[in-house]
């Protein structure tokens, strides 16, 4: 949990006590728990000092240990716990409705990963309706969201152009992507490969670049989609997705992804990549690797 404000340095495990469960809800053991760039929004900035400590972590994956009243769960059962509020941690008492049955093919630590991010790239592909005769511009394909996102829109039948530095161009071709380098004449790069056009931008990454390259190639602004650029989104009028000011959270669709990408991730279809894997004790070392911006796949804490 986070005992100040500011950097990773203000991370720390502490010891609290856990009630008993109550009426719908249930306690996991956790096994894994998903590192995200929102738990380091969540106490970067300056903010009331009355709120500390800020308990951080929205995804993991465990164990149920014990089970409140009208809980149509067992002890023993193997769960992805999206969304909770304190994943960070050794245990973790959580709404019986955020769990989703963990397919026994899939680690724990991919388990723990697949949530958030993969149901963020579910929402850009359906608010952007990607079919299977659009040809999709990613950028940031090899980023937590970008990875599950190049998959998701290959399972859809769409053509993905992914931007992406040369390290990792392999990993999108064998994804079923074509990679192109960000930088300057991304554009052209781009027209390029789809000479016919491209459909679909989804924006993952926030930088000017990202948002000037899909207005000059995709027509309708409507199947522009950012998670990241809010400063020039709303004025830009591109569909605004996520947690920040005036996007859509698209909840009920992120929530109602959560069964089909489990079933993907456990029958192979759908691939979880982890980066690294940290002790919960070093929680502030998988914060200052996230904040380098050059993580490809995800962060995992296990406990």
């Amino acid at each position: 949990m986070a005992v100040g404000y500011g950097g990773p340095e203000n991370l720390a495990v502490e010891e609290v006590s856990l009630p008993d469960p109550g009426p719908g809800k249930v306690r996991i053991s956790v096994r894994a728990a998903g590192v995200n760039p929102a738990d380091v929004k969540r106490y970067r900035g300056p903010g009331d000092p009355a709120l500390l400590p800020l308990p951080l972590g929205s995804e993991a994956a465990g164990v149920v240990t014990a089970v409140g009243p009208d809980v149509g769960r067992a002890i023993g059962d193997e769960v992805i716990v999206f969304r909770a509020q304190g994943a960070y941690a050794t245990d973790l008492v959580v709404d019986a409705a955020a769990l989703t049955m963990k397919p026994v093919a899939l680690g724990w630590p991919e388990a723990g990963a697949l949530m958030l991010t993969g149901a963020t790239a579910w929402h850009t592909l359906v608010a952007t309706d990607v079919g299977a005769d659009d040809t999709v511009l990613i950028h940031g394909a090899t980023g937590g969201v970008g990875l599950p996102a190049v998959q998701l829109a290959r399972l859809r039948g769409a053509r993905v152009i992914g931007t992406a530095s040369e390290r990792n161009h392999d990993l999108l071709r064998e994804l079923g992507a074509e990679p192109v380098t960000y930088g300057e004449g991304l554009a052209d790069r781009v027209r390029a490969l789809a000479p016919d056009g491209v459909d679909v931008a989804i924006d993952l990454v926030g930088t000017d670049e990202a948002m000037d390259v899909s207005l000059e190639l995709v027509a309708d602004r409507a199947r522009i989609a950012t998670i990241a650029n809010f400063a020039r989104g709303p004025q830009e009028r591109v569909k605004l997705l996520g947690g920040g000011p005036g996007a859509d959270p698209g909840t009920d669709i992120r929530d109602a992804a959560r069964a089909e990408l489990a079933r993907l991730a456990g029958e192979g279809s759908l691939r979880v990549f982890v980066g690294s894997t940290y002790p919960l004790d070093d929680a502030a070392d998988a914060h200052r690797q996230i904040l380098t911006g050059h993580t490809t796949g995800k962060l995992v804490l296990l406990p």
